[in-house]
């Protein structure tokens, strides 16, 4: 499930254009779930309907280091609820999931990452991933791309944590940003990816290359772009 610019997204395309300085804040934000049957579903949209509503509710003024221990508040609370969710119900037991995301505040820009969900930035014709994956390879699994998450929201986790960079500094015009869950990278190369998005390809554009490849997951993208204010 996607969060973009407040607007949630599962299942569809969604597209839109803004000005930064029209607002103080957004975020943009992936969240790939993980449990049985729908429980999944559930522990991403419930994190995404809590970050909208937490970005919202900031008060205004905090620096950088304020903000950051604004968000691991958010997370510790954010955690227990889910973690709580899956105590109370037998159907949402473990549930847990990742979460990326771009987010805007006080005219600054950072990324956050819980998870093996990626962020990806493509400048000048070149790839780059961002975040790192708190994920190991999983070698007793027969698929070829599978891999054991090792710190999420929920699924149990005591001691989740949250990758956290200031990237103001290093935005430039005409940066492309790709957010994504395992559902893409593990189907396709870095350098497909690139070679999409090279060509301008659309966020679904890159989910069904993801698909026709045997995609055994489900898939998620949200691409977002940096033009230069006139």
């Amino acid at each position: 499930m996607v969060l973009a610019y407040n607007q949630f997204v599962r299942s569809d395309a969604y597209e839109t254009e803004f000005m930064t300085e029209n607002c103080d804040r957004f975020a943009i934000a992936l969240a790939d779930g993980m449990g049985g049957h729908n429980a999944g579903e559930v522990a991403s949209e419930d994190t995404l309907v809590n970050l909208k509503f937490f970005i919202s509710d900031l008060p205004m003024g905090l620096n950088p280091d304020e903000f950051h221990l604004m968000i691991n508040e958010w997370l510790k609370s954010i955690n227990q609820i889910i973690n709580s969710k899956g105590t109370e119900d037998e159907s949402l037991r473990e549930m847990g999931t990742t979460l990326v995301g771009v987010l805007y505040y006080n005219r600054r820009y950072y990324w956050i990452n819980c998870g093996d969900s990626r962020l990806y930035r493509l400048r000048q014709g070149h790839l780059t991933q961002l975040t790192i994956d708190h994920s190991l390879i999983n070698p007793h699994s027969a698929k070829q791309h599978c891999s054991i998450v090792t710190n999420c929201i929920g699924a149990g986790c005591k001691t989740s944590y949250i990758d956290f960079y200031d990237m103001t500094e290093d935005i430039q015009p005409d940066d492309a940003y790709l957010l994504c869950s395992d559902g893409l990278n593990d189907m396709i190369s870095d350098e497909a990816i690139e070679g999409l998005m090279n060509k301008q390809s659309s966020a679904n554009a890159l989910c069904e290359a993801a698909i026709a490849e045997g995609g055994f997951d489900n898939v998620s993208t949200c691409i977002f772009h940096i033009y230069p204010s006139n």
